[in-house]
């Protein structure tokens, strides 16, 4: 985003939240100003997590961001080990892996909290219970570095990339600290079984940890080709001039919507609602689809005219549940092909 860009968008919320005020809010703003800052845990992207939060410092000047970012299955551990030694810091708990809000809620470590218009979410979207809602959403791609593979002999599909021809070209993120990733993998076990991911390993990929990672090994040509990562990333890369081209495999991309809550024991609950609030308006999701390149489950948001419609897409969903109960078989498989 660029510096106007960005400061319109400052001026806009600003303006479109201070103009929401009534009796009821400005005494919950009095109260959330009196706490003074708001610990956000969250995987989104530095750069966009960040970004975020100087929009509601700037909207709400006064209440600090602490930003800890991130992967998801650290987050969770993270917040389950303060826990173990009573220490409560997360106020607001960000994370792509939608298992984790079920183990978090089974747990009572959940405040129930429904922002301003989230009924009009799609269902994959939002809790039934009312604790969690889904903040953003992307989809695992492949990508390439055009410079380097010519789109004519770029893999289409997910089992292209077992060809031998790509071996030790590739790079893939781990569900060992992606939830993006490890919803990519039940994902494709149920297309492909866990026979696709030992044939994808003899191929030698570069291992990196985050969902975000894949697309600068890819832009920087270090490994011209991503097996995964979130669709975003890549698109990010591109917009600042990368040869850097996304795939969409025709078999399915799968969804991957990463919830937002408060905790239970939030030591600012004020200032935290004030944020869920916030970042689930309108405006801010308009902010994470035009900048980001990502897709959200408000029903107004508009996307850029060169990002392919969920509607469109071939969309692989996978259950927070069974991903909840089969974390740890997904990390013990890959690391049993992977080697890491």
């Amino acid at each position: 985003m660029t510096r106007l860009r960005l400061a319109t968008s400052l001026t806009v919320l600003a303006l479109v939240l201070s103009a929401a005020s009534a009796p009821a809010q400005d005494a919950r703003l009095e109260a959330a100003k009196k706490e003074g800052k708001v610990v956000w845990y969250t995987s989104l992207a530095l750069s966009s997590s960040e970004k975020v939060a100087k929009l509601f410092e700037a909207a709400y000047p006064g209440i600090k961001v602490e930003v800890h970012r991130t992967g998801s299955e650290r987050i969770l551990q993270r917040v389950m080990q303060e826990l173990q030694a009573n220490i409560k810091i997360a106020d607001v708990v960000h994370t792509s892996d939608a298992g984790h809000y079920v183990l978090l809620k089974q747990k009572n470590l959940l405040m129930k909290y429904a922002p301003a218009g989230v009924d009009r979410f799609p269902a994959a979207f939002k809790d039934k219970d009312g604790y969690h809602y889904g903040l953003r959403a992307t989809v695992n791609v492949i990508a390439y570095n055009s410079k380097i593979v010519p789109a004519a002999e770029a893999p289409r599909t997910w089992k292209d990339l077992l060809d031998p021809k790509w071996k030790g070209k590739l790079v893939t993120a781990h569900p060992g600290y992606s939830g993006v990733i490890a919803t990519h993998v039940l994902a494709l076990v149920h297309l492909h079984g866990w026979d696709y991911f030992k044939q994808l390993a003899q191929n030698k990929p570069m291992l990196v940890q985050s969902a975000v990672d894949p697309s600068g090994v890819v832009a920087s040509g270090e490994r011209p080709i991503a097996a995964n990562g979130g669709d975003y990333t890549f698109y990010q890369v591109k917009k600042k001039g990368n040869p850097v081209e996304i795939v969409f495999p025709k078999e399915g991309v799968p969804l991957v919507v990463s919830p937002s809550a408060i905790t239970s024991f939030a030591p600012h609950p004020n200032a935290a609602r004030l944020f869920t609030d916030f970042i689930f308006s309108r405006e801010l999701q308009q902010v994470l689809a035009d900048s980001e390149g990502l897709y959200t489950g408000h029903p107004d948001v508009k996307y850029p005219a060169d990002r392919p419609k969920l509607s469109d897409l071939n969309l692989l969903r996978v259950d927070p549940e069974e991903l909840e109960k089969r974390n740890e078989e997904i990390k013990t498989r890959f690391v049993e092909f992977f080697g890491a």
